[in-house]
């Protein structure tokens, strides 16, 4: 397999992971085991959250199982083009409400979406430490997910998280290779404001 070199460099000193997580489509198809998968969810658990509500829920679904074929199936026909190859797929959810700590008094949750997504992140670089890759997708059908994988009311479907080891971008239709390097970011100049947002 050709490895590209990663063209990414910080404008501030971060620890390497930031730099080398990424998200390719390019799969090898190896499965993943029930050690490095709880790993990952492992990850996520130690996220912050607001109350330590930890809002978070994953569903998922390892390559060769029906459960793989239904989670797959709930994906656009675009993205069930390389998503097919992963070890995992991962359903993200949230909850939206939450029982105040020291209390029965249920409150909804302002940043359910927010706090996941600390989880979801914690869970990309731990893939990462491991030698695995997670692309997180959001072209998928969110209603048929929730009716199909029986989420509750009071949950709120927010992504899919693919896992997998990384392949060749030779094993994916010609429209993907372009995708299969790391790609940039914006300065933090252009993202990070001292006192108020900018005039636009």
């Amino acid at each position: 397999m050709t490895i590209a070199v990663n063209p990414r460099q910080a404008e501030h000193p971060v620890d390497p992971i930031f730099i080398e997580r990424w998200s390719p489509r390019a799969f090898t198809g190896e499965e993943i085991s029930r050690a490095d998968l709880d790993t990952l969810f492992e990850a996520a658990r130690w996220a912050p959250s607001s109350y330590n509500s930890q809002p978070w829920r994953f569903l998922y679904a390892l390559r060769g199982t029906e459960a793989f074929v239904k989670f797959l199936g709930l994906l656009s026909t675009y993205n069930q083009q390389w998503a097919k190859n992963a070890a995992a797929l991962i359903v993200a959810v949230s909850a939206r409400t939450f029982v105040r700590p020291g209390t029965s008094e249920v409150l909804v949750s302002r940043s359910h979406a927010f706090d996941t997504g600390a989880a979801w992140a914690n869970l990309g670089l731990q893939a990462t430490r491991l030698g695995w890759h997670a692309h997180g997708i959001g072209g998928f059908d969110v209603e048929r997910a929730r009716v199909e994988l029986k989420v509750p009311d009071d949950f709120e479907v927010q992504a899919v998280i693919a896992i997998g080891r990384r392949a060749d971008k030779s094993i994916l239709p010609e429209n993907f290779h372009g995708g299969e390097t790391p790609n940039g970011r914006r300065p933090v100049k252009e993202t990070a404001f001292e006192g108020a947002f900018p005039a636009v």
